[in-house]
């Protein structure tokens, strides 16, 4: 069937100004500014990047940082981040910000957590505390923060991982997929952040496909390539890449 390439946001404007082969040159239009890609992200997890200022930050010509939702959530609290001004404001950072869901704390807290249809229960790492995410929680999480570019809540199977179990976890993560697209559906268009669905399926060629079809189909802003440097070999994570690329859209961005 053929790719649908249908997005959510007005402001998702990609305007891709020169190619080699697969690799692009584009400029991705945020509410907060372009990103010229392709473009190094540096990682602020709990709203800093350690040991650089944000005025260092841009002198080095960072575009664009990263933050984590789980972290946020948890310490200080997405709500206390809203009431000072949203994460941009907390942190002094003007450029664009991109927040992760939340999903890879389902792989990296394995220990901790408990996985359902509904979401993740977590065991908070800091003091046991019980918290829950789930694809709405994480979506209201990341609109509380103030995010310019939401990822959706997802499941990242660890390595190895065998193809029913990872087909079964792709699954979910689809699952997860449609009910973020329906909350955003929901929200207020004016000033709406863009929304990157998530590849998943593990080292499964099959799966990838699989994976990239179903989010293309579904529809976001672009779309992200994830589940990769989980442990496993170099080549695999390349071909992982590789059997997952060809199924998203041209016309939108990669991470």
């Amino acid at each position: 069937s053929p790719i649908r390439s249908d997005s959510m946001s007005a402001e998702s404007a990609f305007t891709v100004e020169s190619t080699e082969g697969e690799a692009r040159a584009a400029t991705l239009e945020t509410r907060r500014g372009p990103v010229r890609t392709p473009v190094f992200m540096p990682v602020g997890t709990q709203a800093t990047v350690k040991a650089m200022t944000p005025a260092e930050l841009e002198s080095l010509g960072a575009q664009i940082i990263l933050g984590n939702t789980y972290h946020l959530h948890v310490r200080p609290g997405e709500k206390l981040i809203a009431r000072l001004g949203g994460l941009h404001r907390f942190m002094g950072w003007n450029r664009p910000i991109l927040t992760d869901s939340g999903g890879y704390q389902v792989f990296s807290l394995a220990k901790l957590r408990k996985i359902t249809p509904e979401g993740v229960r977590f065991q908070n790492h800091l003091d046991g505390s019980p918290t829950f995410i789930g694809p709405e929680t994480s979506m209201e999480i990341q609109r509380d923060l103030g995010s310019d570019i939401v990822m959706l809540f997802d499941e990242c199977p660890p390595h190895p991982c065998s193809h029913a179990d990872a087909d079964k976890s792709l699954d979910l993560t689809l699952a997860w997929a449609k009910r973020c697209r329906a909350w955003w559906d929901a929200q207020p268009t004016e000033d709406r952040p863009l929304v990157f669905g998530i590849v998943q399926g593990s080292s499964h060629a099959d799966l990838r496909e699989k994976s990239a079809r179903a989010l293309v189909e579904i529809g976001f802003d672009g779309y992200a390539v994830g589940g990769v440097s989980v442990g496993e070999p170099e080549p695999e994570m390349f071909a992982a890449v590789e059997n997952s690329v060809p199924f998203l859209p041209k016309t939108h961005p990669r991470s």
